[in-house]
């Protein structure tokens, strides 16, 4: 079953040490810190003018740290999207549940001790869960899985699938359970299954798989897309030509009916496999990777020379005269047969040595992907998606209370369905095309250029009538979270990248009329619209005037004048903005001042913003007892690990880590504090924000397991709830957050409730004294942030959170720094977060008093 899901990161654990020393493994912690960090420096951010130099695409700086202009490249802010792919919303709001040998033999255990083993009269997925009735070998957790998720489809949103799908499904449903057992996504040997276990007949279920099927009569007859559909629609709900039902179908390939080619073979081959076929083809390579490519290229360069004619001499002749040794370019071209018959000799080899091998038919795939969309509301999934919501059911966890709310109008049509796949192929598109390795060549910009005038027309329409939704249609907030499944959210990035190409080009003219469209809309990617202003006032200050020039002036200086009073507007109404995120408010502010100094602005007119200005970081420098290893070795064996060792001198001698040195360090100067980097700030924002993180909001509750909402990590999350989340900010300012506190623990501890975030090993005795010596407003400021961007600010605060009561109450962050330790981008925006809400932060030097050789 899992074979053919599309796999996400799954985050790990981290740890955290409490005051006693001791460590506590937490549910909801970021991935273990790397000594070694992101090189950054201020050299590195973008200088006054904007280089024409081509560089990575995400080379970029979340904050600028000079009063200098930024690049072209800003606009591209690292800000907008965090590095590498989110884990899907489904999965992020799932508790914790391990998928190991434990947990499914927990799973069949639990099932064998519900009902009859006897009893036939289950029949479907839903009602075998639901009764519990288990026979071995009659059942799996990844099929029951995804029947589960099917027949809930074809219950509440049948009308998104034609009669040839449901035709399908139909076909689907009445396979035996061995046959569904063998769902496979990718090229299979059919002599390697091993489901031995599962599965009594292998051969008859994978003929029951790969047999030809026909749809039924009604289902022939109809059309596999909808006819009624507008013309004009007609480009943006195309399906791929390769992902079309035919006539007939079948579950999965035969391998001798599909692969025609040597690479699509030769990855089936193990490495003494593709060495055994490189030494017949008489080539060579160092890896298998290498060997397989030689095996092509010599198979291709063989079929070129045929092709054109060209004979190899043999070998006596090239000796005895170099010159018989060359091309005869007169000799008479081969036939068809011959070009290939070197290609056909070496897949034949490749498919004698690998036998039959099986994989899912791509129409069905791509119809059972389809299937995964509508049941999780989310574009991917792993295999922790599919089996969580069962194993969470039959686990001994306590859930907060909220209302379920599953709507069955997500997609309103066929054809919507459709076009959102086909918005979501054509982003990824444009993502290819900037994301490629190298440079990124004109050309490329050029195709991101075409396909935005494609889409452009289209997403003018969407937006008009997503806006008669919100105005007339969708109650307070219901829209947000659906709208990340319309169409437009694909066609707005792809806007979005459309203005950075456009500035890439050096047509700012362009980019601005865009950047003004997407701040006119406010229904997708609201937290771009920080990035979104700061590009829009940089082309106001140096570019504008040149390019639009206010009839009204002819003197040149006046026009420049002219265009940065508009950038000076841009940024006032930034900072008014709601939906305009707190990290942008410094770069803007800054922005805004220089420009009112530039425009001889009087004093007591210009904008103060002294109240927020950031303050360097303090440097403290804890000495220990460094421990030196020679065996100590990075992970998977790439070399010595930087990650040092130290004595533990207030805990009876024993090793620990930097952080723990460190930690201890500070207690000796009378400090409290856990090493958490992030887990005590989580868990403070999940207490402190418990009623609203379970506020009723339609479809972001699809199951009675999740541990937090499904738009929490999205941008969708905090405009939905602004009114409930500014309230309750504005009690943490004024004090509050103690009593919030106290009355969630009291209520939920002795549960343990499952929450994101919360780790119930920290005492409460800890937090509560934390948020007393918290500042009210440095507090609140925090959960802002953590609020509008949970999902990006996970990583990046301070490694260790202390704070005292003696001689004033009093909270302090610290960064520990080793040898060769630099601050990332994040780190560096959680820095200038903390300082500018007046929290002292620290970056930790840890000395080596003594160095012992171990």
């Amino acid at each position: 079953m899992d074979a053919f899901i599309k796999r996400g990161k799954i985050s790990r654990g981290g740890r955290l040490l409490t005051p006693n020393g001791s460590r506590v493994q937490t549910t909801d912690e970021p991935p273990a810190k790397k000594a070694k960090r992101e090189e950054d420096s201020d050299d590195n951010y973008a200088s006054e003018e904007p280089s024409s130099n081509p560089r990575s695409l995400r080379q970029t700086r979340a904050i600028q740290r000079d009063d200098t202009v930024a690049s072209d490249l800003d606009f591209e802010s690292s800000t907008d999207e965090p590095f590498g792919p989110p884990p899907p919303a489904i999965e992020s709001s799932l508790p914790d549940v391990k998928l190991d040998k434990e947990a499914l033999e927990e799973y069949e255990i639990f099932k064998s001790s519900q009902g009859d083993p006897g009893d036939n009269t289950a029949e479907t997925a839903e009602s075998r869960f639901e009764s519990r009735t288990w026979v071995r070998g009659n059942t799996s957790i990844y099929v029951d899985a995804f029947n589960l998720a099917l027949s809930t489809v074809l219950d509440e949103e049948s009308h998104l699938f034609d009669e040839k799908e449901r035709s399908i499904f139909a076909q689907w449903n009445s396979l035996g359970f061995e046959a569904q057992f063998l769902k496979t996504a990718q090229w299979h040997r059919i002599a390697r299954l091993g489901y031995h276990e599962d599965i009594s007949d292998t051969e008859a279920a994978v003929n029951e798989l790969q047999r030809s099927r026909n749809f039924s009569e009604a289902s022939s007859s109809s059309p596999s897309t909808d006819e009624s559909a507008e013309a004009s629609l007609a480009p943006f709900v195309k399906e791929q030509d390769d992902l079309v039902l035919g006539s007939t179908f079948a579950f999965a390939d035969r391998s001798e009916d599909v692969i025609d080619s040597i690479e699509e073979a030769i990855s089936l081959l193990s490495l003494d496999e593709v060495k055994a076929v490189a030494k017949d083809a008489k080539v060579q390579g160092k890896t298998k990777g290498d060997l397989a490519k030689a095996v092509c290229k010599m198979s291709h360069q063989q079929a070129g020379l045929m092709s054109l004619g060209l004979r190899r001499s043999n070998t006596a002749d090239s000796t005895s005269s170099p010159e018989k040794g060359t091309p005869e370019l007169d000799s008479p071209s081969p036939g068809p047969g011959e070009d290939t018959n070197r290609n056909k000799h070496f897949l034949e080899k490749i498919l004698a040595i690998t036998g039959p091998c099986i994989r899912l038919s791509l129409p069905v795939f791509k119809l059972f992907e389809r299937v995964h969309l509508v049941f999780y509301r989310s574009t991917e999934w792993t295999e922790k998606s599919l089996t969580t919501i069962i194993l969470a059911k039959i686990s001994k966890r306590n859930f907060p209370q909220y209302i379920v709310s599953r709507s069955a109008n997500i997609f309103s049509s066929r054809n919507q369905l459709l076009e959102f796949e086909t918005a979501m192929r054509t982003e990824y598109a444009v993502d290819t095309a900037l994301e490629s390795n190298g440079p990124v060549r004109e050309a490329d910009f050029r195709k991101v250029i075409d396909i935005f005038e494609g889409i452009y027309p289209r997403w003018k329409t969407i937006l008009k009538e997503e806006q008669l939704k919100e105005e007339r249609v969708y109650e307070t907030g219901e829209g947000g979270y659906l709208r990340r499944l319309n169409p437009a959210h694909s066609y707005t990035r792809i806007v979005h990248k459309a203005a950075y190409v456009f500035g890439r080009l050096r047509e700012h003219q362009r980019e601005h009329a865009l950047l003004i469209e997407l701040l006119e809309q406010r229904l997708f990617h609201l937290a771009r619209r920080g990035s979104w202003y700061q590009r829009k006032a940089l082309l106001e200050e140096h570019y504008m005037y040149a390019l639009e020039p206010d009839p009204a002036y002819t003197d040149i200086e006046l026009q420049k004048k002219h265009w940065k009073r508009i950038a000076v507007t841009t940024c006032e109404t930034a900072l008014e903005d709601p939906d305009c995120h707190l990290i942008y408010h410094y770069d803007i502010q800054k922005r805004l001042v220089k420009l009112e100094k530039q425009l001889k602005v009087p004093k007591r007119l210009q904008h103060d913003f002294g109240h927020v200005r950031l303050k360097r970081p303090e440097e403290h420098y804890a000495e220990g007892i460094q421990l030196k290893k020679d065996d100590v070795t990075g992970k998977k064996g790439r070399g010595p690990s930087t990650k040092t060792v130290w004595v533990d001198e207030a805990e009876g001698g024993g090793e620990c880590s930097v952080e723990a040195m460190c930690l201890s360090w500070y207690r000796s100067q009378g400090w409290k504090g856990y090493h958490a980097e992030g887990g005590i700030i989580r868990t403070l924002f999940a207490y402190l924000f418990f009623d609203i993180l379970f506020l009723y909001i339609p479809n972001v509750f699809q199951t009675a397991y999740q541990t937090c909402p499904l738009d929490l990590h999205t941008d969708a999350f905090y405009p939905t709830r602004a009114s409930e989340i500014n309230h309750r900010l504005v009690e943490i300012a004024n004090g509050g957050a103690g009593r919030l506190i106290a009355e969630v623990d009291a209520r939920e501890r002795e549960r343990r409730t499952c929450v994101v975030g919360l780790n119930w090993d920290y005492a409460l005795a800890d937090l509560l004294e934390l948020a007393r010596c918290f500042d009210g407003a440095a507090l609140a400021a925090v959960c802002k942030v953590v609020a509008q961007e949970y999902g990006q600010r996970g990583g990046g605060i301070p490694d260790l959170v202390l704070w005292r009561t003696e001689p004033a109450p009093e909270v302090m962050f610290a960064e520990v720094k080793s040898a060769n330790d630099r601050l990332s981008d994040t780190q560096r925006l959680w820095i200038h977060i903390l300082t500018g809400a007046g929290v002292r932060v620290a970056l930790c030097n840890a000395v080596a008093k003594e160095v012992r050789e171990v």
